[in-house]
């Protein structure tokens, strides 16, 4: 499940990916986190590190909105991280069947005091930078760049 890729293009500057395709259920959210922190540290970025939780934080986040908002019937979601070590950065991508850009109400100026509502805020704090992209020939992915720097060992 774990299995080493690559991005496609330019072989010189192939950068580690990791794709799969999650169940769109809580337990496919939760599952998405863990194997996202697995993932860090096979990339040398211990569970404990900030570059790790705020990678698996993010993917929780992005993960949760796929189930939540972005359920198609009968179809998965989908999460693809890639790391660039000489930018420090790792892009997360999170795909889902559903077209709407944002599920309505949600903004990373979301009530403070509501129960839920804050996972693009925290999104938006913690990622360089994000945003949404249409997938053809349905669909959306959710994406976020993260700031990584090397562990020392």
């Amino acid at each position: 499940m774990l299995t080493g890729t690559t991005t496609p293009g330019d072989e010189s500057r192939a950068l580690p990916s990791f794709a799969e395709q999650f169940v769109s259920s809580p337990r496919g959210a939760r599952l998405a986190r863990r194997l996202a922190a697995r993932r860090m540290e096979e990339w040398g970025h211990p569970p404990e590190s900030d570059a790790s939780c705020t990678v698996a934080l993010v993917v929780g986040e992005l993960a949760a909105n796929a189930v939540q908002h972005g359920r198609v019937s009968g179809r998965d979601f989908g999460l693809r991280l890639v790391h660039d070590a000489a930018a420090g950065l790792v892009r997360i991508e999170v795909a889902d069947a559903a077209s709407a850009k944002r599920p309505p109400g949600a903004s990373p100026s979301s009530c403070p005091e509501g129960e839920s509502g804050r996972g693009l805020l925290l999104v938006d704090v913690l990622a360089l930078r994000w945003g949404v992209e249409p997938r053809r020939p349905l669909g959306k992915t959710v994406w976020a760049e993260v700031p990584v720097r090397a562990s020392a060992h």
